[in-house]
């Protein structure tokens, strides 16, 4: 293995590990946001679905760009940028100055969601083995990381300005750094035509598995708290622990879910994953107290974790070209991410909010069908480095 791969693994991990990070601590400074500017509750949700959409703009767009630029020549630029953006956001002094903020953060952290997904299905591939999930568990990484800092400013005083601009002070040179990390894609004359074509069908059927599953992650976010609160009668503090845990427990699958992958493949991984969101959803809805429901909480992180992960790192191998399959897929998944919290709004003026929920029990089994139309056998991940980037024992071979 040479230096240059194994600087480029860390790169890869350290942005997911700074994308979380940076998402995570604009998300958990909300409540000083709302009273610095003074916000009511809807326009709130304005700012968050102003920056969501920003972000899937973006995404959509990215196919082009993934074929023409590369995967390095985005996050050089996408990485700095998104810094720049939560600064922004940080010292936004009215609504119309922060709407512009979160619009420009949520763009350019589209493109790095779509660049680093693609770049770790690079390292992927120079490795020939699994390593998107331990990828993905940098992001829970930098979520859970982002929490506790906002808990620590907030014991210690700091405002929405001061904690928010901090991070993202300290995240744009360290993405400057990241730059020098990333490995090149293999120019192809399926990535110079694949901006501008369909995609194969599987890179469809990728895309709306990881739109079922981030419309899971999408409404245990949102909504978790709320249920816990209202339906079965939790304390605030208790209530709001249902998010954490369900962090952690992705964190715990995406850390051995790359075992996992090699040894049982991604067919069967998403089957499992599937049947065992839709059983342990189950569970929190029938749940005949809070804590038994946080509980359960643990165990749908475990289920849903790997989901992206193993979609993102198929669509990757599914064509020579990984980063427009990759933005292809991603903007699918993305888009549930976005609709998953608006369809339980919805369903639960209609109803309540316990069966409004039912619906993650639905997108599981969803998961658990689509997973098995997936091909039986995957496609090696084994994609060679240029002859520059190998040691002479490896070209040799």
């Amino acid at each position: 293995m040479t230096p240059d791969l194994r600087n480029a693994r860390y790169g890869a991990v350290l942005t997911f590990v700074l994308a979380g990070l940076m998402v995570g601590t604009m998300t958990v400074r909300i409540p000083a946001l709302t009273d610095k500017l003074a916000l009511s509750e809807s326009t709130v949700g304005a700012v968050l679905l102003a920056w969501g959409l920003g972000a899937l703009v973006t995404m959509q767009s990215m196919r082009r760009v993934m074929a023409g630029a590369g995967s390095r020549a985005v996050l050089r630029v996408g990485g700095p940028l998104t810094a720049l953006g939560l600064i922004a956001v940080a010292f936004a002094p009215d609504l119309p100055s922060l709407l512009a903020a979160v619009v420009f953060f949520g763009m350019a952290f589209g493109t790095v969601d779509v660049a680093m997904n693609a770049q770790g299905s690079t390292v992927e591939q120079a490795y020939g083995r699994p390593l998107m999930n331990g990828m993905h568990a940098g992001w829970c990484v930098g979520a859970i990381s982002a929490g506790v800092l906002g808990s620590l400013s907030i014991a210690a005083g700091l405002s929405f300005t001061a904690n928010v601009a901090l991070v993202g002070v300290l995240s744009l040179p360290v993405m400057v750094l990241l730059g020098r990390t990333y490995l090149p894609e293999a120019a192809t004359a399926e990535r110079a035509t694949a901006g501008r074509r369909r995609m194969p069908p599987i890179v469809y059927l990728l895309g709306t598995i990881m739109f079922f599953a981030f419309m899971v992650e999408g409404t245990v976010a949102d909504w978790n708290g709320l249920y816990m609160r209202d339906e079965l009668g939790a304390p605030e503090a208790l209530a709001a622990l249902g998010y954490p845990v369900f962090e952690t427990g992705m964190l715990v699958a995406r850390l051995i879910g790359d075992r996992l992958r090699v040894r049982f493949g991604v067919r069967g991984m998403l089957t499992v994953s599937g049947v065992a969101t839709a059983g342990f959803f189950a569970v929190v809805l029938v749940a005949p107290a809070a804590m038994v429901a946080v509980f359960a909480m643990f165990f749908v992180g475990l289920g849903v974790a790997t989901i992206s992960p193993l979609t993102l790192s198929l669509a990757g191998t599914a064509t020579d070209a990984p980063g427009p399959a990759i933005a292809q897929a991603g903007a699918m998944g993305y888009a549930g991410l976005l609709l998953g919290p608006v369809v339980i709004g919805f369903l639960s003026d209609a109803t309540s909010l316990r069966t409004a929920l039912g619906i993650g029990v639905v997108l599981g089994v969803l998961i658990a069908l689509a997973a098995r139309l997936l091909p039986r056998a995957e496609r090696a991940t084994v994609s060679p480095l240029p002859t520059r980037e190998r040691e002479p024992a490896e070209a040799a071979a």
